[in-house]
């Protein structure tokens, strides 16, 4: 047993133990123990099959007692069965929902009628009354491949969770690449009924779902929301495969998404999971607080509208049957949350409508008892006697909650009439009207940002907070990035007098004024409007943006960027001036903000009608989009995302949660994204750190300060002194003003010292350092000096060129083109060269050991540590190969290289000795090949001819011809008996083996004495029949 093949058993067999021993599944392990066959061990009458019908059977039967033997048939039947032109996703989704909701099953009637009834397949409200069994090392195959899981989890005989794991050194996102990808491909049907995927090699867990791309794989690191978090495998078991939070989940925590026309299958992260099952408790104890659940705030960015969607789905049963009213305080907003509940109807077993007034609010109530989700805006509820509706079973759902939530309480106001003279009116807040106009209903409140220290109203009408998930958490949970300031105020070289402009208007927004403040202002602040639109100030403003936008954010991620403008005329100047001095960009940039009749003719176009703007929000999403700049007033300041989107650009005063949403655009999580960007032109600064004043301790201490002058470029710097360091003892200036070949022989070499064998930690370290080199410079590279930019775009060549030829991270094989293209691309982006070189060769095609050209070129390369590396890998593939095909050559050549490398590790062997011996055995691969060809035999038949002549001394005994026949044979036997799949059935694997020791026998092989020797073709002959079977 190899050492890497060790240390994966032990993650596996640590897995299973807890699997076991705590969460009270059954573990077996199947690989060379499992019988076949309707009495064997699972149940299974081939290795295709990977639903356990056995046990299947046997929970229809307990679920399902009217079920008779005939229905119970026809209910396994259509479990099985799905059109043969489905998708893979469309597959698991009609599984999903048999599982969810039952097995439609025909039943006839005494009376002779048809009804349909469900067959249920699992017991969610009593886990202990199913059955879950984990399978290790599990024989799949498909109809041309035959792969072996680490793991495979059933309940009630249904595969619901697939755990792929690797040894605690590998990366997890290898588990990923080199096999997730690969049984989709191979063996698509295990995945029929998957609910969940976790990957991981013991110290680190990600969990995702069918379809979903790695970046989208998630952590599970908490049991509750105290728990300061682990990332291993050990906890996201508890958290995941517990019985009771396993069917939890399985119900009531995974939904389709259909939008866009495609299906996005979506499980819950861990912080929703939590919070949500937080609020379903604080649903138990409404009575108690009269009515207010409280408020749920989950940081934005973090998925806070699909919890509300799991919410409102859980509320079904732990409510029968409630209607659910969710209020928004804008049309915009109303739409988006619409439409995301929309999206998942079939989720929640029913389709959301819109409230389009308050008399269609009031039919929809008195409408209906119970169920609906209706969605409404505030504006829809206004002063009235009569309540809309008195029942009890209605839950309302606020989202962001303390906006337009404000007041309680009556106030008598002072206005003017006509005649000029004063009278009182008397106001009623908003949150009074709507709880008059729902007396018995149930409030909760859910928002991305916190509720305001000063903010009384939120808390008496909802309550205190049921669930935090702050800024913090997020990041460390890699739900969302950290959001950074820039200030380029100075770049606008705005007079005093403006910038007491802004301060004014600062300080009308700190005072939540009401409409009669607000309208007092408009004369001062319409004097802002004429300063910061004059034509000079734009230009400006548009000069400096295209040149922060084009040196340091165009190339970076898609190159999406937001502007935020400060009205809706600014916003078209802004829009015009950049057309002038960019006027190839119609498709780049455009206008998003609501129209107006009023608006000048020419607006029309670009503002354009619903339609368009929807179109925009499309194309906007859409990374390959040419549209890279959306020009903003107010919409997608809020509820709009765009993962990729990276940098906002302000010009607009906010305060408050309108700044903290707005700046949220850009902390969604994409890729390698180290965080997003805010380019201030107003002096948000200070409104940045009050508005901080509300969030928890710990955010206010990570993220209080963000300015990338205090915090990214000091990183950025560190960062950079520690690259120097871990290269300190290498020359790398001819990098700077040198031309392309030497730039990039520089870098080889760079790579080259850092292979050095001494140097395996400092090369560990400074693959780390050097991306967290770059990722702190994407932030800050418009403050950096062009030395620090030109000496950090080296260290980032040399680390990708690194990682490329190591070959960690992308499952690929090495390929010359492919690395002397990306040389030509870091080149580029180092030292805007256009040119293109070949460092390593000029021929386009692969590296390969058969081509003694390439090899003398290795030999003579003068980075050595580099030749050893190339050849080495090289080598390790094609005996990778070979432990799949041949046996006999497999073990002779990995026991040459490994000779070969662990004398040159223990320095026994110095960098040209080893080079010499891996040379010679790399002819030796080349040489056994052409061997092969000049027999006339096939690849498969040259293994079984190696596997015959193994012991040296049998060709003593046999002609060569002899022995070449009995090769044929043998190859042509097991060709025709391939159908019969020996491996199932111990009869089979028995006639098999006699198979082949008749055939031997009928040329007298082996010689007397040499019985061994059999042992040996039995081997290869196994390996041939389940060549593709995974190690």
């Amino acid at each position: 047993m190899s050492y890497d093949y060790s240390e994966n058993i032990l993650v596996q067999e640590s897995a299973g133990h807890l699997l076991e021993d705590e969460l009270g599944w059954h573990v077996e392990l199947a690989y060379n123990t499992e019988v076949l066959g309707e009495t064997g061990t699972f149940g299974r009458k081939s290795y295709k099959e990977i639903l356990l019908v056995k046990y299947l059977k046997q929970a229809l039967s307990k679920l399902n007692p009217w079920l008779t033997p005939a229905l119970l048939e026809d209910a396994i039947k259509t479990f099985e069965s799905h059109m043969s032109s489905a998708s893979l996703m469309q597959i698991n989704e009609e599984k999903y929902r048999y599982i969810r909701d039952g097995i439609p099953v025909k039943v006839k009637k005494p009376n002779g009628q048809i009804e349909e009834k469900k067959a249920i397949v699992i017991d969610f409200k009593n886990p202990d009354n199913n059955d879950y069994l984990a399978v290790k090392e599990m024989k799949i195959h498909g109809d041309l491949y035959r792969r072996r899981t680490d793991i495979v989890g059933f309940v009630n005989g249904i595969p619901l969770l697939f755990i792929e794991l690797k040894k605690n050194s590998v990366d997890v996102q290898n588990a990923y690449t080199d096999n997730y990808t690969d049984y989709l491909d191979t063996i698509p049907h295990l995945f029929y009924y998957n609910a969940f995927l976790i990957l991981s090699n013991g110290t680190e867990a990600k969990v995702g779902t069918l379809g979903s791309k790695y970046e989208f794989f998630h952590e599970w690191k908490r049991l509750s929301e105290q728990e300061e978090g682990n990332v291993a495998l050990e906890t996201m078991l508890r958290g995941i495969c517990k019985k009771d939070n396993f069917l939890d989940l399985l119900e009531n925590f995974i939904l389709f998404d259909h939008s866009d026309g495609k299906t996005v299958k979506i499980l819950a992260r861990n912080h929703q999971y939590l919070g949500v099952n937080e609020a379903v408790k604080a649903y138990e104890a409404r009575k108690l607080n009269n009515g207010k659940l409280g408020v749920f705030w989950h940081t934005q960015g973090s998925g806070k509208s699909l919890s509300m969607v799991f919410y409102a789905h859980l509320l079904q049963s732990a409510l029968e049957s409630p209607t659910i009213v969710v209020i928004t305080d804008r049309n915009d907003l109303d739409d988006q949350l619409y439409s995301q509940f929309a999206k998942c109807k079939a989720f929640l077993r029913q389709e959301p409508v819109h409230a389009e007034s308050r008399e269609h609010l009031k039919t929809l109530l008195d409408g209906r008892k119970a169920n609906g989700i209706i969605f409404t805006t505030m504006q829809k509820f206004e002063e009235s006697g009569e309540p809309l509706s008195e029942r009890r079973n209605i839950i309302v759902m606020a989202d962001e909650a303390h906006r337009g939530q404000y007041g309680l309480t009556e106030k008598i106001k002072m206005t003017q009439n006509e005649d000029g003279e004063l009278v009182a009116k008397k106001v009623i807040g908003t949150a009074r009207i709507i709880r008059d106009t729902l007396p018995n209903a149930t409030y909760i409140g859910f928002t991305g940002t916190p509720i305001s220290l000063e903010d009384r109203n939120t808390r008496e009408v909802f309550g205190d907070y049921i669930d935090i998930y702050d800024m913090t958490q997020a990041v460390e949970d890699g739900a969302t990035r950290p959001v950074y300031y820039e200030s380029r105020v100075m770049k606008l070289k705005l007079d005093e007098n403006t910038l007491r402009l802004i301060d004014t208007e600062y300080d009308i927004m700190a005072q939540n004024a009401d409409a009669d403040v607000i309208e007092r202002s408009k004369r001062e602040l319409g004097q802002m409007e004429a300063i910061l639109g004059h034509e000079d100030t734009i230009a400006s403003l548009v000069d400096d943006i295209l040149d922060h936008y084009e040196n340091y954010r165009e190339n970076l991620l898609t190159g999406k960027a937001m502007i935020v403008a400060y009205s809706r005329a600014i916003a078209m100047k802004i829009y015009k001036r950049i057309l002038e001095v960019r006027p190839g960009w119609e498709e780049k940039v455009a206008v998003v903000m609501t129209g107006s009749n009023k608006d000048p003719e020419e607006w029309h176009n670009i503002i354009g009608n619903k339609h368009h703007k929807e179109e925009l929000a499309r194309e906007f999403k859409d990374n390959d989009s040419p549209l890279k700049i959306a020009i903003v007033v107010d919409m997608w300041l809020t509820g709009f995302d765009v993962p990729s989107l990276a940098t906002m650009y302000v010009y607009k005063p906010m305060m408050g949660y309108n700044l903290m949403q707005a700046i949220a655009r850009v902390n969604r999580v994409f890729r390698d994204k180290e965080g997003g960007l805010v380019v201030d032109y107003v002096g948000i600064a200070s409104a940045l750190k009050q508005a901080m004043n509300d969030y928890t301790v710990r955010d206010k201490k990570n993220y209080g300060n963000t300015d990338i002058a205090k915090v990214a470029y000091p990183k950025f710097q560190e960062k950079l002194s520690i690259c120097r360091d871990l290269l300190h003892e290498y020359d790398y200036s001819a990098f700077f003003g040198g031309n392309e070949l030497t730039a990039g022989r520089t870098i080889t070499g760079a790579v080259n010292f850092l292979m050095d064998r001494n140097r395996e930690s400092d090369r560990e370290s400074y693959t780390k350092e050097a991306l967290l080199l770059k990722q702190a410079l994407s932030l800050c590279s418009s403050i950096a000096e062009q030395s620090e930019r030109d000496e950090a775009a080296f260290f980032e060549a040399v680390r990708v060129l690194l990682m490329r030829i190591l070959n960690q991270g992308s499952g690929k094989k090495l390929s010359l083109p492919e690395i002397n293209a990306k040389i030509n691309e870091l080149l580029k982006q180092s030292v805007k060269s256009d040119g293109v070189i070949n460092l390593f060769s000029d021929k386009e095609q692969d590296f390969s050991l058969f081509d003694p050209q390439f090899l003398e070129e290795i030999s003579k390369m003068k980075e050595k540590n580099l030749a050893v590396e190339l050849l080495k890998r090289l080598i390790a593939e094609q005996v990778h190969i070979y432990r799949r095909t041949n046996l006999v050559k497999s073990e002779k050549f990995s026991e040459i290289m490994q000779s070969a490398m662990n004398r040159y590790l223990n320095g026994m062997l110095t960098n040209e000795e080893v080079i010499q011996e891996m040379l010679a055995l790399a002819k030796q691969i080349r040489e056994a090949k052409e061997a092969g060809e000049k027999l006339g035999l096939t690849a498969d038949e040259l293994a079984f001819y190696d596997a015959l002549t193994k012991p040296q001394a049998i060709k003593d005994f046999y002609e060569n011809e002899e022995l070449i026949a009995i090769t044929k044979e043998l190859a042509e036997t097991l060709r025709r008996n391939r159908t019969i799949d020996w491996q199932k059935r111990d009869s089979a694997r028995a006639k098999m083996r006699m198979m082949i020791k008749k055939l031997l026998k009928s040329h007298r092989y082996p010689p007397e004495g040499m019985d061994d020797a059999v042992q040996t073709v039995m081997s290869q002959c196994e390996l041939w029949t389940d060549n593709n079977d995974m190690e």
